[in-house]
């Protein structure tokens, strides 16, 4: 593919996403911000652009720029797409905006990519260095930084063999647009990404997220969910169950309940909008139910806690006696089992994971997950570690010498921005 064969396929995106963006408004998860993602109101201007798909890369993007180290002022403007993304680049922009580190977070909705509009965006923002977290290629913000050679790179780079099928389609195209550099979290991740870009500039990291995990250890809210358990009470969490595998969860609710009708149940939806859906299923089970924010006194032996209440995960975790980690029931690549392993819990999740092939099969081997290929089987053994709970702090230790050997991604990461604004300094002429 030529640069003419790459501006006429540039054309056609942009008229294909001009026809699309009237409809975008009415869907649920874009029509909030709708008017920023659209940049009718301009974004800040910024030495660093960090683009953060949802809640998993904006938390990535916090610890990225909190890690930094500059020689004096630093714009950072990060990007997210979800709202649940907004929320923790919100809480997180005032710790962040301090004198001391002298940096600023903008947190803000990312653009949608039709190239009129990323060219404006990348006008407005103006970066030194695009950082694009894990699997964000965007062949509209890519041509945008080429015209005005901006460099970008992508880091803590996943991408999964469904995405690689799709990718490879515009593989010509991607070829001319690609990143001055990807950096993945894996062997297989690298070999996926070097397929699309070629493996000159790809290189393997540690993933960030091993760096993340033992700031969790202490949850603020661990003592505040604490007492709304009934004392001696068992708490199984359900974590970021997603709408594919809702009915296998149901299932699996009845399965437990009935070995353990006392058992406290907390149930987080992976996302917001399927509570209207849970609120009638539970219903219809006969069970009873309340939504975490409408809790105010202590569960009820045998409720299930609808979580309607958001960045309270962490500290269900830290309280519950046995945990399913979502989004693995169904082929959907599985959702983070880490951050409840390193509670000393002993995540139990369904056959599907390979979101999170980066963790490695060893986890499975030394018994750090559990790893079932059906709801009946996963319901089976949260009923055991209900009646057996494990030695927590045996298994929290374990945990810890499994992550801490994989740590070392933030650092290498933050350096390699630093190396890149750095770079893209002014050199000061002698007085």
């Amino acid at each position: 593919m030529n640069q003419n064969t790459l501006k006429l396929a540039v054309k056609l995106y942009d008229t294909a996403w001009r026809s699309i963006l009237p409809a975008l408004k009415l869907n649920s998860r874009l029509k909030e911000g709708y008017e920023g993602r659209r940049l009718d109101s301009a974004l800040p201007a910024a030495d660093l652009w960090i683009q953060a798909a949802s809640a998993g890369e904006a938390y990535l993007a916090r610890a990225i720029v909190s890690c930094l180290n500059t020689d004096g002022e630093l714009r950072v403007l990060v990007t997210t797409n979800t709202r649940q993304g907004m929320d923790i680049l919100e809480k997180g922009a005032p710790g962040i905006n301090s004198q001391t580190n002298g940096i600023t977070l903008f947190p803000g909705w990312f653009p949608f990519d039709r190239p009129a509009v990323m060219e404006k965006a990348v006008c407005q923002v103006n970066p030194k260095l695009v950082v694009l977290l894990e699997t964000e290629i965007w062949p509209g913000l890519l041509y945008a930084l080429k015209t005005r050679n901006i460099p970008a790179c992508i880091i803590n780079g996943r991408i999964t063999g469904k995405s690689l099928y799709c990718y490879r389609k515009g593989c010509q195209l991607l070829r001319l647009l690609r990143p001055d550099a990807v950096h993945a979290v894996s062997s297989a991740d690298a070999a996926r990404f070097a397929e699309i870009f070629g493996e000159d500039i790809v290189f393997e990291m540690p993933n960030i997220k091993f760096d993340r995990l033992p700031a969790a250890q202490k949850p603020e809210q661990e003592t505040a969910l604490s007492r709304l358990l009934p004392k001696n009470s068992r708490f199984l969490v359900l974590g970021s169950i997603r709408q594919q595998e809702e009915e296998r969860i149901i299932n699996l609710i009845r399965n437990v309940q009935a070995h353990h009708p006392a058992v406290i149940t907390g149930l987080f939806p992976r996302h917001m909008h399927r509570l209207d859906y849970w609120k009638s299923a539970l219903s219809q089970m006969g069970v009873s139910w309340k939504l975490r924010s409408g809790l105010k006194a202590r569960a009820k032996p045998g409720q299930i806690i609808l979580w309607d209440t958001f960045g309270e995960l962490s500290g269900a975790y830290a309280s519950a006696d046995a945990v399913f980690v979502g989004g693995s029931l169904a082929p959907m690549g599985g959702q983070n089992f880490l951050e409840p392993l390193i509670y000393g819990n002993q995540p139990v999740i369904g056959p599907s994971w390979e979101n999170f092939s980066w963790a490695g099969e060893t986890i499975f081997r030394q018994g750090l997950v559990l790893r079932e290929n059906n709801w009946q089987a996963a319901a089976e053994r949260l009923a055991e570690q209900l009646h057996n709970p494990a030695d927590r702090e045996e298994m929290r230790k374990k945990a810890m010498d499994y992550i801490s050997a994989r740590q070392g991604g933030l650092r290498k990461t933050c350096r390699l921005i630093e190396n890149y604004l750095n770079k893209a300094r002014p050199t000061r002429k002698a007085s």
